[in-house]
C-alpha cells in the first residue's frame, strides 16, 4: 500500500487511505494476511527436526555435551535401537539448579558469550539446541550436580513441558530420553528397525570415541555391555581397542605440519584397500565431520596406485586454526566450510602423499627394484615353473619421477609356451582366428563369484587351526545377525566373544586370503541398506570372489591358466566380471591388420 507509514498500525494505515472508519470484524474479515508467527511448540518441533533425525542425533548431541563437560568417562545405554530409551551419564563438571533450568531454554548455552565467539569455535557444542530440541520430542529426565555441598537436581519434562522438579544427590550429568518422537507420529513411523538404528548409535558412539582418545566410552544395548574402550594414550590405540592390532597392522601413520596446519593419519598401506568406503572417518579439531574436500585429497595421494574400484581406509585428524573453519553451516554439525579449502586439499593431499609413496618405495626396494639416481628398475625374474620371463618395463605411474627414463626391455616371449605375461596381470594367448587379452584377476574374479552365488564347486574345508577374526562392534554383530547367509558361501563361523569371530571352515579359494578384509567388506554391505536377499547375496558374492581371486604379480603356471580358461568357459557371462569389467578382449586378424595400417 503505497504512502502508508512504515510503522503504522495496520487498521490505523487502512483508515488513512481510503478515510472511510470500518468495523475491525470487516478488516479481519477481507484483510486477513496469510503470513502467520508459528505458535512456540510448533517452532521447537521444527527445530527438534533439523537437529534430531534419529536416536543416534540424540546420542551424538549429549555425549557431545559430555566432552564439553569436561567428562573423564561416559556410558552410553539404548533399549531398542534408542526408540524405547537413550541414558547417557558422565562425571564431568554437572549443572546447578539454575544452570540445569535454564540450558532447556532455546539458545541458551555456556559455550558463547559474544558475537567475536562464533567464528572461534573450540567446544563440540555451541548452538544451546540440542537438550530443547530432544525435550520437545520426548519424554526426558535431567540429573545433574556439581561438586558443591548443594544437591543437584532432578527435571522432568515432557513434549518439551516441564513437569516436576526436585533435589537429586547427584555429580555429573545423566539424561535419559524415552519414547523418542512420541509426539510426532509422522517422524517416528520414518525410523527403521531396531538393529539399523542400533548401528547408526553403535557408528555415533564410535566416531566421538575416535575422535577423544583420552576419554573412556561404555556402551550398553538392551543392558548388555556391548563396548568397553578405556582411555587411551594416542589415536593409534584407540583404533586398535575398537579394531584390533591386526586391523591397525594395516595401516600406515602419516603426521605432516605447515604453516598452521597440522595433520595426524593413519591410511591404507602396501594394498590394504576396500570394496566400500566403511572405514574412513575425518575428525577436525576434535569434532567428526563429512568433507568432500578432504576425501578427494585423500584418493588424489593414491592416484596411480588405488584400484578404480577400491577405497583407502583412513583416520584423518587434522587441527587448524578454529577462525579459519565455520562449523556453523549445519544444525547437526556434520560439515565444515574452509576459509581456504584448495591450501587445504593441497596440504592434505601432499602430507598422505608423502607417506605413502615413501613406504612405497621401501617395498619396491625389498622386492627387488634397484634405485640409481632418479631411475627405478625391475630386475628380471625367471619363473621356472612355467618357462615365462617376467620383466617390468617401467616404474609404476606413482613412482615415476619426471626426469625418469624407462628402458626397453625383452618381451618375455617363448615360441613353446603357449601363452606370454604381459605385466602382471594381463595374458596373451595367441590362435588362428587372433589375438586374446585375459585380465586373469577379472576371469578368476568371475569363476569364483558364479561358484559362490550356486553354492557349488566350493570344496569348503575345515581349518586346522581356526583363525580369530576382530572386527568393530558394528561390524561383528550385523555378521552374526546373517550368520546363514555368510554360510552359505562357504564359510563357517561362530561368535567367540568380545568383538570376535572365530573362523572353523573355509572354500579352497579363500584359504589365502584376508579375512579380516573380507569380513569387514561382507559387513559393509550388509550394512549399506536394505535389500533383497537375492540382491545382496550377489553383493556379498561379488566382494568375496574379489578377495579370493588372484592377484596381481601372482603368476599362474601353464596348467592354472589352462583351468582358468576353463573355468570360465562353463560360466554364465565369461566376458566380464561381476562389477562389469572386461575379462577378455580379442583382437581378430583383420583387426590387427587395421592396427598396423595393412590392406
Amino acid at each position: 500500500m503505497q504512502g502508508a507509514r512504515s510503522d503504522t498500525p495496520f487498521t490505523e494505515r487502512y483508515r488513512e487511505e481510503d478515510g472511510i472508519d470500518r468495523d475491525l470484524s470487516l478488516i479481519l474479515k477481507y484483510r486477513m494476511p496469510r503470513i502467520r508467527v508459528l505458535p512456540v511448540e510448533l517452532r521447537n518441533k521444527i527445530a527438534a527436526g533439523e537437529v534430531i533425525e534419529r536416536p543416534s542425533s540424540v546420542v551424538k548431541e549429549l555425549v557431545e555435551n559430555s566432552i564439553d563437560a569436561g567428562c573423564g568417562s561416559v556410558t552410553v545405554e539404548v533399549l531398542h535401537g534408542g526408540k524405547g530409551l537413550i541414558r547417557v551419564a558422565d562425571d564431568g563438571a554437572g549443572m546447578d539448579r539454575e544452570d540445569a533450568l535454564l540450558c532447556l531454554e532455546r539458545h541458551a548455552t555456556s559455550k558463547l558469550k559474544n558475537e567475536d565467539d562464533l567464528f572461534n569455535i573450540v567446544t563440540m557444542g555451541f548452538r544451546g539446541e540440542a537438550l530443547p530440541s530432544i525435550a520437545s520430542v520426548s519424554r526426558m529426565r535431567l540429573l545433574t550436580g556439581t561438586a558443591d555441598p548443594a544437591p543437584g537436581v532432578a527435571i522432568e519434562i515432557a513434549g518439551g513441558e516441564i513437569g516436576q522438579i526436585a533435589d537429586f544427590p547427584a555429580r555429573g550429568t545423566s539424561v535419559e530420553v524415552r519414547d523418542l518422537f512420541f509426539n510426532i507420529p509422522a517422524r517416528k513411523k520414518f525410523l527403521k528397525s531396531d538393529a539399523t538404528e542400533l548401528f547408526h548409535v553403535i557408528d555415533s558412539v564410535t566416531r566421538e570415541a575416535l575422535s577423544h582418545w583420552t576419554i573412556g566410552f561404555r556402551l550398553l544395548t538392551e543392558k548388555q555391555e556391548t563396548m568397553n574402550l578405556y582411555k587411551a594414550s594416542d589415536a593409534k590405540e584407540r583404533i586398535a581397542q575398537i579394531y584390533g592390532l591386526e586391523f591397525t597392522d594395516g595401516l600406515l601413520k602419516a603426521d605432516f605440519k605447515r604453516r598452521g596446519l597440522e595433520m595426524t593419519a593413519f591410511v591404507s598401506k602396501g594394498d590394504n584397500f576396500r570394496n566400500g568406503r566403511s572405514h574412513q572417518y575425518i575428525f577436525i579439531n576434535g569434532r567428526p565431520v563429512k568433507n568432500q574436500t578432504i576425501s578427494h585429497a585423500v584418493y588424489s595421494a593414491f592416484e596411480g596406485i588405488l584400484p578404480h574400484d577400491k577405497h583407502p581406509v583412513f583416520f584423518l585428524f587434522l587441527s587448524i586454526d578454529p577462525g579459519k573453519v565455520d562449523v556453523n553451516v549445519h544444525p547437526s554439525k556434520r560439515e565444515v566450510r574452509f576459509e581456504h579449502k584448495d591450501e587445504i586439499h593441497r596440504f592434505i593431499s601432499a602430507g598422505v602423499r608423502e607417506a605413502v609413496r615413501a613406504e612405497r618405495t621401501a617395498r619396491m626396494e625389498d622386492a627387488g627394484y634397484t634405485i640409481q639416481d632418479t631411475r627405478y628398475r625391475l630386475q628380471g625374474t625367471e619363473d621356472h615353473a612355467s618357462g615365462i620371463m617376467h620383466h617390468g618395463s617401467y616404474p609404476p605411474k606413482e613412482f615415476a619421477d619426471t626426469d625418469a627414463l624407462s628402458e626397453n626391455l625383452d618381451f618375455p616371449y617363448r615360441p613353446s609356451l603357449p601363452f606370454v605375461y604381459l605385466g602382471d596381470t594381463f595374458i596373451a594367448l595367441a590362435g588362428k582366428g587372433g589375438l586374446t587379452l585375459i585380465d586373469h584377476h577379472a576371469a578368476h574374479e568371475r569363476v569364483l563369484y558364479e561358484r559362490f552365488l550356486k553354492g557349488t564347486g566350493l570344496n569348503s574345508h575345515p581349518l586346522l587351526f581356526p583363525k580369530q577374526i576382530r572386527l568393530s562392534h558394528k561390524e561383528h554383530k550385523v555378521i552374526l545377525e546373517n550368520k546363514e547367509l555368510i554360510e552359505g558361501l562357504g564359510m563357517e563361523i561362530d561368535d567367540f566373544g568380545h568383538d570376535t569371530l572365530i573362523v572353523r571352515s573355509l572354500p579352497e579359494a579363500l584359504s589365502a586370503a584376508d579375512m579380516r578384509g573380507i569380513l569387514s567388506d561382507v559387513a559393509s554391505a550388509l550394512l549399506a541398506g536394505d535389500q533383497p536377499f537375492s540382491s545382496l547375496r550377489e553383493l556379498i558374492a561379488s566382494r568375496v570372489a574379489c578377495h579370493g581371486s588372484v592377484r596381481g604379480k601372482e603368476i599362474l603356471h601353464q596348467e592354472e591358466v589352462q583351468r582358468l580358461l576353463s573355468d570360465l568357459e562353463k560360466t554364465e557371462n565369461p566376458d566380464q566380471c561381476p562389477h562389469g569389467r572386461p575379462t577378455r578382449i580379442f583382437l581378430s586378424l583383420d583387426d590387427l591388420k587395421k592396427i598396423f595400417k595393412r590392406k
